[in-house]
């Protein structure tokens, strides 16, 4: 199993990005996929999850409305788009499976909003 994120970077307030994972070694379509981040001296956390199918999402309370999690089941790709950035969005996004019953995590990617 190999995931692997891409999209990050230094985005002003109020900009957007668009964050991938590529996912590899496993029938991406039967498992749930999910975003999670870590800012600098806090605990990891959930940002979104995505069923199977794409037809159920959730979001962290602190993203609704700003974010959205999606996939494309014929790319093996799962996708973030953030838009409305915010300073305290700052963090390293991780791309998250849980897949016949262990976890992966892909390597991370850096998203700094400042001006």
């Amino acid at each position: 199993v190999q995931l692997v994120e891409s999209g990050g970077g230094l985005v002003q307030p109020g900009g957007s990005l668009r964050l991938s994972c590529a996912a590899s070694g496993f029938t991406f379509s039967s498992y749930a996929m999910s975003w999670y981040r870590q800012a600098p001296g806090k605990e990891r956390e959930l940002v979104a999850r995505i069923t199977s199918g794409g037809s159920s999402t959730n979001y962290a309370d602190s993203v609704k409305g700003r974010f959205t999690i999606s996939r494309d089941n014929a790319k093996n790709t799962v996708y973030l788009q953030m838009n409305s950035l915010k300073p305290e969005d700052t963090a390293v996004y991780y791309c998250y499976g849980r897949i016949a019953g262990l976890t992966y995590w892909g390597q991370g990617t850096q998203v700094t909003v400042s001006s």
